[in-house]
């Protein structure tokens, strides 16, 4: 019997590629089965990881480059060094860069951020704009390089939805799976950008999808643990924060000092997240009333950013070195208190200014110098019965952000994780939960949410508030030669009486219709100013709720999956 030839490389290669189109076709017409979607999930978490990695190696060489410092965890002190004129340019230039990329990418001038991260998750099928995400990506890179105060992980959680939205795309993913594949991308990203696994999983639950449905649990995890790999092979298995000692805390005596840090704590968390909605309504008029071109906005706050940081350089960046310095106990009262509110004011600025950048890390900067202050006041008042400074320092910066994130579990998560101290959880647990209790009836429920509701677009309601935005008229109206259709003279009489929508409009906009003109129809037309309104048909207000409940059902199926 003869023996049969080897295949060639050649032929070996086309049978692969003919193999994987073969598995590529299969996913976009049936989608992944499980096994194949854990698969996916990892890849995702790899590719997350590595754009995070990335993300925060580039800030570190731009900032080297741009402030001469080897350490940028020293980054301030290094500033504080450098000729005024040259903190003061900084910003201004990298603000003239930002601005110039916003608007030639984007067609609203606005950095994308988590929140558009959510509304993707809720409202979009788990996509998110990708051009647009790139160039934001881009703007926060030199914003965080260039003296901007704010953080990396909200920048680092869009682009990697921009990932996962291309993924989605060639993949043809249903909204189930174009949810899971975002928030396996954001475990990734966060579990890379902070080294906390645990958190990057929950974070994506608990902050983007906002449920914690078992089948979307698993592939997350492994996403999550394919970022930390990504971080830890380059960086170790090293914390982000070091504490000078373990906290001490008398249970029972100490106790309540923690609940009255977590109001205040609230309270400063609303404090920062109303001063950025207020320096941005003020920015708007500003730019309006001295007629500014949008270009650059970024730059003047810039010019801002740059004069405050010639007298406080704390305000440059991150804020990583100002955060060690309050957990370790190394800033005097004044210190904590004035670093508290000037950062504050810079988060503003930069917000306001358009310049990019996420709230968590300026969050947790704050919330560890509200906590040094407050420690240092109890521990003054009360030395007989009090711990370690540091760790009230360590509990407000966990109670702030999760006041600003909305998030209890992982931000929680994330500060053990950040830090490396388990032993301390009751009293971070319990400044957590009442500044989130606190800070959520103050707003909407988080930044991220409230951000959105400024858009008009509401998500702090529920699916039964937002779902109907989703849903328009032309889906479910009946048309003329319809079964049961409206009549005709019926229809035209209510137009006649100004009763009438169109077939783009949502759900949204057609319920509150039928409750304030009592009504079993509404007429569907298309108005032209020469030929007059052209009638598709009618919208029953059954079948708007119809629709309305299987969306409701399908929801509550994928949350409770």
């Amino acid at each position: 019997m003869p023996k049969a030839k080897p295949s060639s490389p050649q032929k070996v290669w086309a049978d692969i590629c003919s193999g994987l189109s073969g598995v590529l076709h299969l996913i976009r017409m049936r989608g992944p089965s499980q096994v194949q979607f854990w698969f996916i999930a990892l890849l995702i978490g790899v590719a997350s990881g590595f754009a995070a990695l990335f993300f925060r190696k580039s800030i570190t060489a731009l900032q080297s480059f741009l402030y001469g410092v080897e350490d940028v965890s020293r980054l301030h002190s290094a500033a504080s060094e450098l000729p005024w004129f040259w903190v003061l340019s900084i910003p201004v230039i990298g603000g003239l860069a930002v601005g110039v990329i916003l608007n030639w990418f984007t067609p609203d001038g606005r950095v994308r951020s988590v929140a558009d991260v959510i509304e993707g998750a809720a409202l979009n099928e788990g996509r998110v704009e990708k051009r647009a995400g790139l160039a934001s990506a881009a703007a926060s890179l030199i914003t965080l390089s260039t003296g901007g105060s704010t953080g990396r992980e909200g920048p680092v959680v869009h682009l990697a939805a921009v990932i996962s939205s291309w993924v989605s795309q060639r993949l043809h993913a249903s909204g189930l799976t174009g949810r899971d594949l975002l928030g396996c991308a954001v475990a990734g990203a966060v579990s890379a950008s902070f080294n906390a696994p645990i958190a990057g999983a929950l974070f994506a639950l608990e902050v983007i999808l906002r449920h914690f449905a078992v089948h979307a649990f698993a592939p997350i995890a492994i996403a999550a643990v394919a970022g930390t790999v990504i971080n830890r092979i380059e960086y170790g298995d090293v914390t982000e924060f070091t504490l000078a000692a373990e906290g001490a805390l008398s249970f029972y005596v100490e106790l309540p000092a923690f609940v009255l840090l977590g109001c205040v704590c609230g309270f400063i968390a609303v404090a920062m997240m109303r001063s950025i909605f207020m320096a941005d309504d003020f920015g708007s008029w500003v730019v309006e009333r001295i007629h500014l071109p949008p270009v650059f906005r970024p730059a003047l706050a810039g010019l801002l950013l740059g004069l405050l940081a010639v007298v406080f350089p704390h305000v440059i960046g991150v804020g990583y070195e100002t955060t060690s310095a309050a957990l370790t106990g190394q800033l005097l009262l004044w210190q904590a208190i004035v670093f508290t509110v000037v950062k504050v004011a810079a988060v503003a600025i930069t917000m306001a200014g358009r310049m990019g950048g996420g709230v968590f890390s300026p969050a947790l900067m704050i919330g560890a110098m509200s906590g040094l202050a407050f420690g240092l006041i109890a521990t003054a008042v009360f030395p007989d019965v009090s711990g370690t400074v540091t760790l009230y320092a360590l509990a407000g910066m966990g109670a702030v952000a999760a006041a600003v994130l909305g998030a209890p579990i992982s931000t929680t998560l994330i500060v053990f994780e950040l830090t490396g101290d388990w032993q301390t959880g009751l009293a971070v647990m319990v400044a957590v939960s009442l500044s989130t209790a606190i800070a959520s009836r103050l707003v909407d429920r988080s930044f991220f949410l409230t951000l959105l509701e400024r858009r008009d677009v509401h998500l702090a309601a529920g699916p039964q508030a937002y779902l109907l935005a989703t849903m328009r008229v032309h889906q479910c109206y009946r048309a003329p030669d319809a079964p049961r259709a409206a009549r005709e003279s019926e229809c035209k009489e209510l137009i006649s009486k100004g009763i009438y929508i169109s077939p783009n409009a949502t759900l949204e906009t057609a319920m509150p219709l039928f409750e304030a003109q009592n009504l079993v129809f509404i007429p569907v037309v298309t108005l032209h100013e020469e030929t007059g309104p052209d009638l598709h048909g009618a919208l029953f207000q059954v079948d708007a709720l119809r629709v309305f409940n299987k969306a409701l059902a399908a929801t509550a199926a994928e949350e409770h999956s």
